[in-house]
């Protein structure tokens, strides 16, 4: 199955980096905090990381910070569009459906979220 993991990145501000594995790189979003239950995060596409930062923890290139992981595991694509991505997550600590979805603002500039919906029976 491919991987996921959830690193802390203190740069430029504290943040945390939700990646998954997308063929032989990593699909990555910005989220401004820890997934919770029930609470949509804002989720800020990032360009596509290298596959080495699944299993990596410390400083980062370019004097730009340092990521500790949170948590790792697994996941299944559950259903996928141009818009979103909902995805059955087995990790450490995060275990259930997670969905990432583009929807456009007001002003017409896309934004995404990050939401989480929490379940055991999974792993």
């Amino acid at each position: 199955m491919p991987r996921f993991v959830l690193l802390e990145h203190d740069h430029p501000t504290l943040h945390y980096d939700f990646m998954i594995e997308w063929g032989s790189a990593l699909r990555t979003w910005r989220l401004s905090r820890i997934p919770s239950e029930a609470a949509s995060i804002p989720a800020e596409p990032l360009p596509e990381h290298r596959a080495a930062y699944l299993d990596y923890e410390g400083p980062v290139s370019g004097d730009r910070g340092t990521v500790s992981r949170i948590d790792r595991g697994d996941f299944e694509i559950l259903a996928e569009s141009r818009t979103s991505l909902e995805l059955r997550l087995c990790g450490e600590r995060i275990i259930g459906t997670a969905i990432l979805s583009d929807w456009t603002r007001a002003d017409n500039e896309p934004a995404w979220e990050f939401y989480w919906t929490p379940e055991t029976a999974y792993c």
